[in-house]
């Protein structure tokens, strides 16, 4: 028993195969393979697909339609138009037919069963001089009506096609073979003639022979390294052509070679590159695999008029950012409302100064976020005139409530010629100009009202507050108790290093991150408290500078007391008990030998602003009565 929904006598794999075009054909897809890289983040699916006549296995479904497969939207024997696709030469001629863009019709569990005896395809299987007429299929086939069974008789290829029944009529029949065309495979036009345009979605490292053609959408700056085997210097770009996106660095000779002529958004042609399982610690970009330049790479501008995909963003609105994940990659669009001066701290692992600037953005959420440019990029930025920036590839952090930092491989762009920048420049010379902007972590120490989600401790406890992911909230609550113990410890002494030391014994203090000795060290806070407010109550944790606000007193005088004059000690515990603050939390369940347990830590205490308060509580009945 099958089903006759596609033309027996139309040889649209076999063209294909063959380097022909055939616009949107409809095969169906036998079965599925995931095919997992070790190292790579990134799956790709197989497919071995039919037209019926012949089935081909070596077709590859592009990453971004990997949700079709996990979905299991597109499943065995499911029915799909092919609405776009490449077909490459690798491996001598064998062909690789890349799936950018598809429509499933009908479900594999509708089909039922592989439609036609399609025989597995090789190069010359099929007499490719039979008369047998490439046709086009019709561009929808008819949904089917209530009753109507998809199934027809073995006979069907031998019977009258039956008119009445959608699923039986020919292609040839509705004319699509008139529409049918052949031209030359992609790349067949490439300067030499003989040199073939390969997808980026069809690189493998067992590859000896390719050529890309693709657009620079991201360059990073120069950067230097130096260990043990040496020092050198490096860059990155990232290419784009229609089937995807991919990493390449350059080392040394390279950057001298290549990074000036290299500009982004510019198209060239690139070969003999090496290529290696992508290291998804350091690239972010969507490819199991990623490109590295060595002395016989070959780079040439596309002088052409190829239409390939530019920077494609999927930003995140501010107000958003704290229901992200801290550490992960995002693309973010905001006018910089302020600009700091560059500044410069000290790297913990390097020791070296590092430049850095900071930047307020903000958006018609109404939310400001601090964004920081790090190196030549901070140096170079000018926020005059409140410019537009957009950055791909921020990586975004939980330090002060939400925050975002401009890595080497991230991307950005001043004032973009893309939709969202020109909604934001008329926004905010509209309105904008004007707002106080909420943030997730007020400025100064201070708490402002209207800022961030008030939550009583009850309330957080009823709504299971930091079960799934971290949530930050505001709460006005007051001081119950303190624990002295272990409210200290003695810190490396160097400014961006609060490691915990070891007392050598001999006067000396290791700190083992740094790998020194030091003849001091400084005191750092992480003190324990149980806060209430008329609801409920909770422990909470405060670091540092949190602490020293709750009691008044900095560490170093704290320790100093705590070593020679333990009454007055507890004496500044004492007092800082039943005293109310407005305090930031942010909440979150972890689980640690197999128990579960929600972790509240402050990430700032500011005193209670009573005339703010009444506001807040008097809108908050309002609210109520309304209601």
């Amino acid at each position: 028993m099958i089903m006759m929904i596609f033309d027996l006598d139309v040889l649209y794999l076999q063209t294909i195969i063959n380097g022909g075009h055939v616009d949107k054909p409809v095969l169906q897809v036998l079965s599925t393979k995931k095919i997992s890289a070790q190292g790579s983040s990134s799956d790709r699916y197989r497919l071995l697909l039919s037209d019926g006549i012949v089935s081909y296995s070596h077709a590859m479904l592009a990453t971004q339609l990997n949700s079709l497969m996990e979905s299991n939207e597109m499943d065995n024997l499911c029915i799909v138009r092919i609405e776009k696709y490449l077909c490459n030469t690798i491996q001598g001629d064998r062909r690789v037919m890349i799936v950018l863009d598809v429509s499933v019709l009908h479900r594999g569990e509708q089909v039922g069963s592989r439609i036609g005896n399609p025989q597995q395809y090789k190069p010359g299987s099929v007499d490719q001089n039979e008369n047998k007429t490439p046709a086009q299929l019709p561009p929808e086939i008819p949904k089917q009506e209530s009753g109507q069974s998809f199934i027809g008789t073995v006979a069907d290829k031998q019977q009258k096609p039956n008119t009445n029944n959608p699923y039986q009529q020919k292609a040839s029949n509705m004319g699509g073979g008139s529409n049918y065309t052949m031209k030359p495979s992609a790349g067949s036009g490439t300067p030499g003639g003989s040199t073939k345009v390969h997808s980026i979605a069809s690189l493998t490292p067992y590859q000896n022979r390719w050529r890309i053609r693709a657009r620079v959408t991201q360059k990073s700056n120069v950067r230097t390294w130096s260990n043990s085997r040496g020092e050198g210097k490096l860059f990155s770009i990232t290419l784009t052509d229609e089937s995807g996106e991919i990493r390449a660095t350059g080392f040394n000779e390279s950057v001298d070679k290549y990074y000036e002529m290299l500009e982004v958004n510019k198209i060239y042609y690139v070969s003999k590159a090496s290529l290696k399982i992508a290291n998804k610690q350091y690239n972010t970009v969507q490819n199991e695999y990623e490109m590295t330049f060595n002395p016989d790479t070959m780079i040439d501008p596309c002088d052409e008029d190829v239409d390939l995909p530019s920077v494609q963003f999927d930003f995140v609105k501010i107000n958003e950012l704290e229901s992200k994940t801290p550490n992960s990659m995002i693309d973010l669009i905001g006018v910089v409302e302020s600009c700091a001066e560059v500044s410069t701290v000290t790297g913990r692992q390097s020791g070296k100064e590092i430049t850095k600037r900071d930047l307020q953005l903000v958006d018609q959420t109404g939310f400001v976020v601090n964004c920081t440019l790090w190196g030549t990029d901070a140096q170079s930025f000018n926020g005059s005139g409140n410019p537009v920036l957009a950055v791909k590839g921020a990586k975004l952090s939980d330090y002060g409530g939400r925050s975002v930092s401009v890595l080497a491989q991230s991307q950005m762009i001043v004032n973009p010629d893309v939709r969202e920048a020109h909604m934001l420049r008329g926004w905010y010379d509209h309105d904008g100009k004007g707002m106080k902007f909420n943030s997730f972590q007020s400025e100064g120490g201070g708490a402002r009202s209207g800022s961030t989600n008030w939550k009583t401790f009850a309330e957080m406890k009823s709504e299971n507050v930091g079960a799934d992911k971290a949530e930050y909230f505001t709460s006005k609550a007051t001081i119950m108790y303190l624990k002295k113990e272990n409210c200290m410890y003695q810190a490396c002494p160097t400014e961006q290093c609060n490691k915990k030391v070891v007392d050598q014994g001999n006067g000396m203090y290791r700190c083992e991150k740094c790998n020194r000795e030091f003849p001091n060290f400084k005191y750092r806070m992480m003190l324990s408290a149980n806060l209430g407010d008329f609801s409920d109550n909770q422990w909470i944790t405060c670091f540092h500078d949190s602490a020293e606000m709750v009691l008044g007193r900095n560490a170093e005088e704290l320790g100093s007391l705590r070593e020679s004059n333990e009454s007055e000690f507890d004496q500044v515990f004492q007092e800082a008990l039943f005293k109310s603050y407005v305090f930031q939390l942010r909440a979150k369940v972890e689980t640690y030998n197999e128990e579960s347990r929600l972790k509240t830590v402050c990430l700032n205490v500011a005193p209670v602003d009573f005339v703010e308060q009444g506001k807040r509580l008097a809108e908050e009945i309002k609210k109520l009565s309304a209601s």
